[in-house]
């Protein structure tokens, strides 16, 4: 395990709580590759823009949830796992989930699949692509 990585995992950790534009752009470019592929049930996301995008559509929708992590982030080689649960109010917990994260050799991320491993109430994955 890196240290990059493990810099690398607390950036993105905040990278999904920020809600100030000009942080959450520079998090976005120091934390992902140009590229970054985000693979979730919801569907795929391609490029910083697009992870910018669906954060700002979820805390549109979801304007108190903060993303915490369980547990300490497991890094190998150039891969991450990072266990996360999302709060909402004063800490009712809406979600948790797995992130699998891929490192590029600059310590950036380059592909990030997530997983549900309590899906929201009333979620239904076959509602998305």
């Amino acid at each position: 395990m890196t240290s990059t990585n493990q810099a690398t995992v607390q950036r993105y950790l905040r990278f999904w709580n920020t809600g100030k534009p000009d942080e959450q752009q520079e998090l976005a470019t120091d934390t992902f590759t140009d590229d970054v592929a985000y693979h979730a049930v919801i569907g795929v996301f391609r490029g910083r823009q697009a992870l910018i995008d669906f954060h700002d559509q979820f805390t549109g929708h979801m304007t108190d949830a903060v993303l915490r992590h369980r547990g300490e982030p497991q890094l190998h080689h150039d891969r991450g796992r990072v266990r996360w649960e999302i709060e909402v109010g004063d800490g009712k917990s809406f979600a948790t989930g797995t992130d699998v994260l891929v490192f590029d050799n600059d310590g950036r991320i380059s592909e990030i699949t997530a997983f549900l491993d309590r899906a929201p109430e009333g979620f239904d994955p076959h509602a998305h692509h």
